[in-house]
């Protein structure tokens, strides 16, 4: 999300703010292999969405990432990809391609620096960090009627009073369904007749609560942006980058998922001064 230019509205607020610390959680030699299983860039075709699980502690797993191409949906004004097949077995002995890409392509990371002046990127991103429980928040039924509708405090409300409380350094999932339309920009991006897109996201004033009250990690959609579509500030960006979190967006599969009790295992390429990145995501339960 995010093309270069749409953010001079969101700057002025935010520039001279210094990133509040993270505390870390200690890592397992077991977590650092289970990590390392997942930093497989998402340029890899999936094999399969789901698997059996050879990780500690889950029977299943299920892969969360879109196939990276250059034909998917980006946010407008974001500059376009593209892939050459520079060499190949039968001329050259090997085949290898090369690609041109915006940070903020296909699922990928948003991290602090993407929005905060001095905020962290992508090799300052802690390894603890990319491995975390997963709650998912189910708002397809409303997203498919309200297609600019937003993770609501009520939605956390219901949510934690049939699943019980949201744990802590959780990455917190919105499902709005909208991976069904990913075959199509025109429908992913959903404009109307003004040209203002229309597709769910997350509302500042429930990130706010998230990190005050729950102290999650990330917050993820399967949508273009953690904001919703019509959104001129992205405040639901500020919120969660300015906390020094990160955000997860264009996620898949999020329904197969359990609402709670699910980890989430993230792979991303920490290139120096990334402000996010394609990433290989996948959960287990």
């Amino acid at each position: 999300m995010c093309a270069p230019g749409t953010l001079e509205t969101v700057r002025a607020r935010i520039e001279t703010e210094e990133p509040p610390g993270v505390e870390a959680p200690r890592l397992s030699r077991r977590a650092a292999l289970a990590a390392g299983a997942g930093t497989v860039l998402a340029t890899a075709v999936p094999s399969r969405a789901f698997a059996r699980s050879p990780m500690p502690g889950g029977s299943r797993m299920a892969d969360l990432t879109h196939t990276f191409s250059e034909d998917f949906p980006l946010f407008p004004g974001t500059p376009p990809t593209s892939r050459t097949t520079t060499v190949t077995v039968q001329a050259n002995g090997f085949y290898g391609q090369q690609w041109t890409l915006f940070e903020h392509a296909g699922t990928h990371l948003d991290v602090p620096a993407h929005f905060i002046v001095g905020g962290r990127t992508i090799p300052q991103i802690r390894l603890s960090e990319l491995i975390a429980p997963v709650v998912v928040i189910d708002i397809a039924r409303r997203a498919e009627r309200e297609n600019d509708t937003e993770v609501t405090r009520a939605d956390l409300r219901a949510f934690e009073r049939r699943y019980g409380p949201i744990p802590r350094r959780a990455v917190v999932c919105m499902h709005s369904n909208w991976q069904e339309r990913v075959g199509s920009t025109e429908s992913f991006r959903n404009a109307d007749s003004n040209g203002v897109m229309r597709f769910p996201g997350f509302s500042k004033e429930t990130v706010e609560w998230l990190i005050s009250r729950r102290d999650i990690r990330a917050i993820g959609v399967d949508t273009l942006s953690l904001d919703r579509g019509s959104s001129k500030t992205f405040e639901a960006h500020v919120a969660v980058l300015k906390a020094n979190r990160y955000g997860i967006e264009n996620l898949r599969n999020l329904k197969s998922l359990p609402p709670r009790g699910a980890r989430i295992y993230l792979g991303v390429v920490p290139w120096r001064g990334g402000s996010g990145g394609p990433c290989r995501a996948f959960a287990t339960w």
